[in-house]
């Protein structure tokens, strides 16, 4: 049996996104504060690029997480030989950072911005071996894709924004659900818009000296 993969991460899309590539992962949700990261991450280097911000939250997923499977104290039944793997998305538009709206009005008036422009969405991957006699690595890795919106009417952005899915997702917006229809175009790896890239996984893990294909055969605890 291969070692299991770690996901911090509640994402739905990301876990069908492993799914569908053949790696079912043990999921465990970090709880990180990101404000409180961001903010003593900020103290310590100063103003943050928009696409460090994704990368120092994905660390500080995996880490939250890493912890909680060496945490002794909380009785955590996690898997054998686990490799976690932390990440985080946001929208860079205008040079400016953009995560999950917070409410309707938020995402009414993004998409508003947004509409018949284009974006770039970051996502910060971070992998910590935790295997017994592994590398003991921790990589971290940046992708980014561009992203061509449709310029859609307000009626559109109203309707879409009722849905609510908007508000779940970096950038207030999806190219697998609802919002597929509003995305004219996208240059890069298109699984990194979904929130994970395969790719840049495949390379972690090959730092780590796991062969992608051995997560294949991996299966999540019941």
């Amino acid at each position: 049996m291969g070692p299991t993969l770690v996901l911090g991460s509640a994402s739905p899309a990301r876990l069908r996104t492993l799914q569908s590539a053949g790696v079912n992962p043990y999921v465990l949700e970090s709880g990180v504060d990101e404000q409180a990261v961001l903010v003593a991450a900020q103290r310590l280097y100063g103003a943050l690029a928009p696409d460090q911000v994704p990368l120092v939250l994905a660390r500080a997923k995996a880490e939250a997480v890493s912890a909680l499977l060496g945490d002794a104290d909380a009785a955590l039944a996690g898997p054998a030989d686990p490799l976690v793997l932390g990440c985080d998305s946001v929208l860079e538009l205008d040079g400016e950072v953009h995560g999950k709206p917070v409410d309707a009005s938020e995402a009414s008036a993004r998409w508003r911005r947004m509409r018949g422009r284009s974006g770039v969405l970051h996502t910060g991957h971070w992998l910590i071996d935790l295997r017994e006699g592994g590398s003991a690595a921790t990589v971290g890795a940046l992708a980014s894709t561009t992203v061509h919106f449709a310029d859609i009417s307000d009626d559109e952005i109203d309707a879409y924004v009722a849905t609510g899915e908007p508000l779940s997702v970096a950038g207030a917006f999806t190219t697998d659900g609802l919002g597929g229809a509003f995305v004219r175009g996208i240059e890069g790896d298109h699984h990194n818009v979904v929130g994970l890239s395969l790719p840049v996984l495949r390379d972690l893990l090959a730092d780590c000296g796991v062969a992608w294909t051995s997560l294949w055969t991996a299966t999540a605890p019941s």
